[in-house]
């Protein structure tokens, strides 16, 4: 039986392309703030932030997924998830709203250099194609794919 937010995510675009993140596994949805960096860290760690007292490390997506950064805009959003017991910023370009998402396909076999590593599948929602995060590897600090 499903408690009702098995099925629910939050929908982010980067680039042009849609993902989602289990509503389960995100605390909030932020403004871009300032980011103080961190000296010899890994490419897609932004910096971190001062979020009411504790520091966060904020993890560039694009990156994550093989994509070059880009300055942020007014609609980019740093979502906060649970990430091994810890809060980890994601930046991404935009927050579209929380989907219902009742049926997912495997990721294709062949689907570039993120593959099956960073996705748990592929949905189909609207007449569009939503990509399923899986978020244990895409905040690994281990599993760089650049």
């Amino acid at each position: 039986m499903s408690d009702g937010n098995n099925d629910k995510y939050v929908e982010v675009g980067i680039q042009n392309e849609r993902y989602a993140i289990g509503i389960q596994d995100i605390h909030e949805i932020i403004k871009v703030q300032h980011l103080t960096e961190v000296p010899n860290s890994k490419s897609y760690l932004l910096g971190v932030i001062n979020l009411r007292g504790t520091i966060v490390p904020v993890v560039s997506l694009r990156m994550r997924l093989g994509l070059s950064e880009a300055a942020s805009t007014p609609a980019s959003r740093i979502v906060i998830v649970n990430g091994g017991g810890e809060a980890i910023g994601l930046m991404v370009d935009r927050v579209y709203q929380v989907i219902s998402i009742q049926h997912i396909e495997p990721p294709p076999e062949r689907n570039g250099s993120a593959g099956g590593r960073l996705l748990d599948g592929i949905a189909r929602e609207g007449g569009r194609l939503i990509s399923l995060l899986k978020l244990g590897p895409v905040l690994d600090r281990d599993n760089s794919i650049r």
